[in-house]
């Protein structure tokens, strides 16, 4: 499970349209890209699909070019070598054409912990553990993982952290492209040992 609590900066792709859910609830769809920097390599550009409860009118004209910020729940899924957004926005504004597009916002993950935990001091000799993790979601009759880097800066690694273990974590995201793809990291605020609770009918 990965859903960040996001602010999305960047430009209309796709016109706004209006559509009813099954309950008959109207609710807005459009489509937004974001230019994320390259750490190494050519910047990429990712797409976003937004929906918004309420019609045209609540949402404002979303014109394409026109760049806006949306501030919602983002949840990105794996198909294959394909990563997709989904956006369900609690609000949108507009903004001026020089402002900068960016994902920025809390991410809040659950999965498996990889088989590397390292312990690493920064350039200002300040001490911090690197891992990755992965979320795994099940498609069909297979698997998708994605990969996230964590960095753990308070200096107290927990016993229970060790390769295998299931996590419960919750931290800044970081957005970047290395290598042409796409990198996700967060720097932990909080971490706890997921326990599958058994089930009891």
């Amino acid at each position: 499970m990965i859903k960040c609590n996001v602010t999305v900066s960047g430009t209309v792709s796709k016109v706004a349209t209006c559509r009813t859910n099954k309950e008959g609830k109207a609710f807005v769809s459009f489509a937004m890209n974001i230019v994320i920097p390259a750490k190494s390599g050519i910047n990429k550009t990712v797409e976003v699909s937004v929906i918004k409860d309420g019609t045209l009118t609540d949402v404002g004209s979303c014109n394409i070019d026109e760049h806006i910020e949306v501030v919602g729940v983002l949840v990105p899924r794996k198909r294959g070598d394909a990563l997709y957004f989904n956006l369900s926005a609690s609000s949108v504004s507009h903004q001026t054409a020089e402002a900068e597009d960016c994902i920025k916002g809390v991410m809040e993950f659950r999965g498996k912990v990889g088989k590397s935990i390292e312990d690493k001091t920064d350039k200002n000799g300040v001490p911090y553990c690197q891992f990755s993790a992965f979320s795994a979601e099940k498609v069909q009759d297979g698997f998708e993982y994605i990969w996230v880097s964590f960095f753990l800066f308070d200096g107290k690694r927990e016993a229970w952290l060790q390769p295998g273990v299931k996590a419960n974590i919750k931290g800044a995201l970081s957005v970047s492209v290395f290598n042409d793809k796409l990198d996700f990291s967060c720097r932990v605020s909080e971490m706890s040992e997921y326990v599958p609770q058994p089930y009891n009918g």
